[in-house]
């Protein structure tokens, strides 16, 4: 029989827009001011932080609609912006500098729907408001590090293959080693030219005073600074996921820069510390052996440097760093035999060969881990940017008890500790400093005024729409309205289901042009429709003919439009990327409810009925 669907088709058609509506139903309920409240430096956010937090503002007046720990951060949700910097300022007098306190929005989506996965479109800056960071890389930094490990390589090589030298230090003509002898200078530039064309080795041997100068290549000069720029991106990724800011933009902006956009947190002062700080690890040996009295009072060995311990004193380390935290690939708290708290740690290959080489001779020695901090000191150099604080301690001491390769543990911690130490290995360490040197916040208030823009365009544009079609097709039009509400809601549904999929300014574009595209389907099967009919052919005759030839040319339309969006993507950043997603969504749930959606309702009120006029 014509025009007849099948029972489960009818179901399934039902069940998708029941699917498309349930995810877009959590964007009804807005979001609320939230304080986000996130451990740091050693400190844990618990049930206690909690309770401690909600007693604080019942004291101060400040009434709490939901306040839950949530991936190991504490969310405290406020009735209006007021409170929300009256809350922000009292917690943070209140748990000190061992906690990031920021404000932020929170989605106000109820408990029931948010447990059965419910969640509202993820907007961008320009619509949620947030802060931006122009971040620039000290590339100086990254090539002093390298020439340190290259001091300690030269060192190494050279002792391993029994050549004699004098010393190696940085100089301004570069790398200089010192021979006490002619032949051993020969036999170490031979040794080192033939291990890498990484570095330019040159002599400059004058009389008795016997050097080899090492310089970096100019192509190993660009190479540090990309990788020191690309790991630097990946680490501040990693930093920002893992302290959970939702929908970051991480991205690089030329040779130097990185961009950095945290939707939804509006405190610029406290954005920079949700970025971890900007810190590195070094592993170093403790030198034991040091006067701990003399070193208080400012009398270090030469090859020792003094360094404050996290939990009080000092410690007296080796100048020699063993290795930094860019070979880590992995930490994760755990806890040994007698259930001590320690962090397991795996390094890449290269870190593994070096520290299996560097602690075969210290079997039974403590080793440090430093750890080195970069803050904005609140001041500005000449040039304008941020001049940045250096804060270093040590945040372990652990003794070394066997070779160690490419998995070692640390221990010595206390269990917050291990935490917070394991967040930070894990999330990276930059390979050099970043100096923030544009910052701008955007407002929420300028994103509501963005949406709501956005919102009057679709219901200004949907309106035209859905009166044209009222009128021109009647009864039909009626069916194509009840699509395009259809085709909407799933849009904002399907955009709520995708982790990954940010609503930007552009993606409302793109919902608005979704209005218009999707009548477009049936414009041309309606007009299929009314050939049909004057050509004479029956009513059921004449809908499953419009339906059945103007498919094929809805496909064709949308699939190129679709092939153009793909590639939009590809090759397009930020705005390019959010108008994309936003019209591939729009031509794939367009396509769905203008061919088979508004068929299912043709099919019930007139298949298989003896039909004479049509209202179309």
């Amino acid at each position: 029989m014509l025009n007849k669907y099948p029972m489960w088709k009818n179901i399934m058609v039902l069940l998708v827009l029941t699917i498309g509506g349930f995810y877009a139903i959590p964007n009804l309920y807005g979001e609320d001011h939230a304080v986000q409240v996130v451990a740091t430096r050693g400190a844990e956010v618990t049930a206690s932080t909690l309770s401690s937090v909600n007693g604080l503002l019942e004291s101060k007046g400040i009434a709490v609609k939901r306040a839950e720990l949530e991936d190991g951060q504490l969310i405290v949700r406020v009735q209006n912006a007021e409170q929300q910097l009256l809350a922000r300022e009292a917690i943070a007098e209140s748990l000190g500098d061992k906690y990031t306190v920021a404000l932020n929005l929170a989605p106000a989506t109820p408990e029931w729907l948010d447990a059965m996965g419910g969640t509202p479109m993820k907007l961008g800056l320009d619509l949620r408001g947030g802060v931006h960071f122009l971040m620039e890389v000290d590339m100086g930094e990254a090539i002093r590090k390298m020439e340190e490990a290259k001091i300690a390589d030269f060192r190494s090589q050279l002792r391993e293959q029994k050549i004699r030298y004098a010393g190696v230090r940085k100089t301004a003509k570069g790398l200089e080693i010192k021979f006490r002898d002619a032949d051993n200078l020969a036999k170490a530039e031979r040794y080192l030219k033939s291990l890498s064309n990484e570095m330019v080795f040159t002599d400059g041997s004058v009389g008795e005073n016997y050097a080899l100068y090492a310089s970096m290549s100019d192509v190993y000069l660009s190479q540090i600074k990309e990788d020191a720029l690309q790991q630097n991106i990946t680490t501040i990724r990693n930093r920002v996921n893992e302290l959970g800011v939702a929908e970051p933009v991480v991205q690089r902006q030329g040779a130097e820069r990185i961009i950095v956009q945290l939707p939804g947190v509006q405190d610029t002062a406290r954005a920079k510390e949700i970025l971890g700080a900007t810190a590195s690890i070094e592993f170093r040996m403790v030198d034991d052996k040091a006067d701990q009295a003399a070193a208080a009072a400012g009398r270090v060995p030469a090859s020792s440097e003094v360094y404050p311990r996290r939990s009080g004193g000092i410690a007296v380390l080796k100048k020699e760093v063993m290795l930094t935290g860019d070979h880590i690939t992995g930490a994760q708290p755990s806890f040994d035999e007698y259930s001590r708290p320690q962090v397991s740690i795996n390094l890449d290959a290269k870190g593994g060969n070096i520290f299996s080489n560097v602690t075969k001779d210290n079997i039974g020695n403590p080793m440090a881990t430093l750890f080195i901090e970069y803050k904005d000191s609140g001041q500005r150099n000449p040039d304008g940017t941020v001049k940045m604080t250096k804060i270093e301690e040590v945040i372990s001491v652990a003794t070394i008890q066997a070779r160690l390769g490419r998995n070692f543990v640390i221990n010595g911690l206390d269990h917050a500790e291990a935490q917070s130490l394991a967040l930070l290995l894990r999330a990276g360490a930059l390979i050099a400093p970043v100096t923030i040197v544009e910052e701008r916040t955007i407002g929420p208030s300028l994103g509501a005024e963005n949406i709501e823009n956005g919102k009057m365009a679709m219901i200004w544009g949907m309106i035209v729409v859905l009166i044209f079609m009222l009128i021109y097709y009647r009864a039909f039009g009626v069916i194509a309205n009840l699509a395009l509400t259809a085709n909407l809601v799933m849009v904002v549904g399907v955009m709520s289901m995708i982790p990954g999929a940010v609503l930007t300014l552009p993606g409302i574009a793109g919902m608005v042009l979704t209005v218009g595209m999707a009548v477009d389907g049936n414009v041309l099967i309606f007009e299929r429709i009314r050939e049909e009919l004057l050509a004479g052919r029956s009513v059921q005759q004449a809908i499953h003919e419009g339906y059945a030839n103007a498919f094929s040319t809805i496909a064709d339309a949308n699939i190129t439009t679709f092939m153009t969006a793909l590639i939009l993507f590809a090759v397009g950043t930020g705005a390019v990327k959010g108008f994309a997603v936003t019209l591939m969504i729009g031509i794939a749930t367009s396509m769905f409810t203008s061919i088979v959606g508004t068929r299912v309702i043709v099919n019930l009120m007139w298949g298989g009925k003896r039909v004479k006029k049509l209202s179309i």
